[in-house]
């Protein structure tokens, strides 16, 4: 698996301190866990972090802050579990998510067919405002121009799909906000299927897209 789309410099660094919301948390954990590059950045922010409290005068910052911020730096701890599945025989997922949904993975989430070709299926995360689901898509699908309302970020488990920014493929991880418009289209010849974490609804350009969004589920 060769990963060419990887998480923003501030996805990593929010990470690292354990800021970031549940549901995005475990979309870039997910990434973390196949992606060795960004495993590494984030092992890199974390002792960047750790130095930059280390080195604090003591005077200024009392012992229960330091234990707060070291506590904060080791929350994000789901990309040191193990890469394999656990669950062989099994569609191989990245481990976080795999131990969130269970030994039965992607089969034992409810799936709503949302449109011809696409089904989405909510995941249920307590905490924070984003939400979590998994999309499938059947081939030759295209998405309708759209931008959000503020950060998504879709991990590809399965598949590729292309726009402007690219061929996102397994492995992949587009980490967007609100500057981003595009339009995915779906490879032909296989199913893909998306992790994705959004803190709001996406935004489509036209009319009629936005009279069809509730149908598309994003």
């Amino acid at each position: 698996m060769t990963i060419n789309h990887h998480l923003d410099d501030a996805t990593i660094l929010a990470y690292a301190a354990g800021t970031l919301d549940p549901a995005i948390s475990i979309v870039v954990a997910s990434h973390i866990a196949w992606c060795p590059e960004c495993r590494a950045e984030v092992r890199r922010a974390e002792r960047l972090g750790g130095e930059l409290v280390d080195g604090l005068d003591g005077e200024l910052v009392s012992e229960n802050c330091r234990e707060r911020t070291f506590a904060s730096l080791g929350t994000a701890a789901l990309h040191r579990l193990p890469v394999k599945t656990a669950h062989p025989g099994r569609e191989e997922l990245p481990y976080p998510l795999q131990r969130l949904l269970g030994p039965r993975g992607l089969e034992a989430l409810n799936w709503k067919k949302k449109v011809p070709g696409i089904s989405i299926a909510d995941i249920p995360v307590s905490g924070g405002k984003s939400v979590l689901k998994v999309m499938s898509l059947a081939p030759g699908i295209a998405m309708p121009v759209h931008g959000h309302r503020g950060e998504e970020i879709t991990m590809i488990l399965k598949g590729a799909y292309s726009d402007e920014m690219g061929r996102f493929a397994r492995g992949d991880v587009a980490d967007l906000d609100e500057d981003v418009e595009h339009k995915p289209v779906v490879e032909q010849g296989e199913t893909c299927i998306c992790l994705i974490a959004e803190e709001a609804p996406a935004r489509f350009k036209s009319i009629f897209a936005r009279l069809l969004q509730p149908y598309f589920g994003i």
